[in-house]
């Protein structure tokens, strides 16, 4: 069983729902939504958003792979995961992991796309971690993934800063914006 089928099954059990009735909300067959579970079945693009949404499982049990998207496509896919800024745009669901490594990989990014990446790094925590460093080693952007985690690590540590303080800064969630909690 691969990792996004143990996550699919997973999902479906922490829901307390039986193949049957995951099947019922997903609109697919109780016998598909087991060869889904069992590894049997990739998980078809066009049944993804679904997939994840339905039973709550987060982009990053995509499988990563490795992509050469289109500098013009990022915005897109920033807004398929999830980021504010660009989601009135709809591009395809893909692995946050390997978005983040096709985004260092670009010689010139837009800087709306760049504000993005720290994002990746706090909204997915569950990204990849080996995967994407041996990938940015490969391509030898490791020193631009440093300064994207280390930047999202700064961001962390400046809004727990101030909720200790009982003010609550919205950094991690576009639009950025400072708020005093009551």
């Amino acid at each position: 069983m691969n990792e996004l089928a143990a996550e699919v099954k997973r999902g479906r059990e922490a829901r307390g729902w039986t193949q049957a009735e995951a099947a019922e909300r997903l609109g697919l067959s109780q016998g598909y939504v087991s060869l889904l579970e069992s590894g049997g079945r990739p998980v078809p693009q066009r049944l993804a958003p679904a997939l994840l949404r339905k039973l709550g499982l987060s982009a990053s049990v995509l499988p990563p792979s490795e992509l050469n998207l289109d500098p013009d496509r990022l915005p897109g896919v920033l807004g398929a995961l999830g980021y504010e800024p660009f989601g009135y745009l709809r591009g395809r669901l893909l692995n946050p992991t390997a978005v983040l490594l096709s985004a260092l990989r670009q010689e010139d990014l837009p800087s709306r796309v760049v504000e993005a990446l720290p994002w990746l790094a706090l909204h997915f925590p569950d990204l990849n971690r080996k995967w994407l460093v041996e990938r940015a080693k490969l391509h030898d952007v490791q020193n631009r993934l440093a300064y994207v985690v280390t930047l999202a690590s700064e961001l962390a540590g400046l809004e727990s800063h101030f909720a200790r303080r009982g003010v609550r800064l919205f950094l991690l969630r576009p639009p950025f914006r400072l708020s005093v909690s009551s």
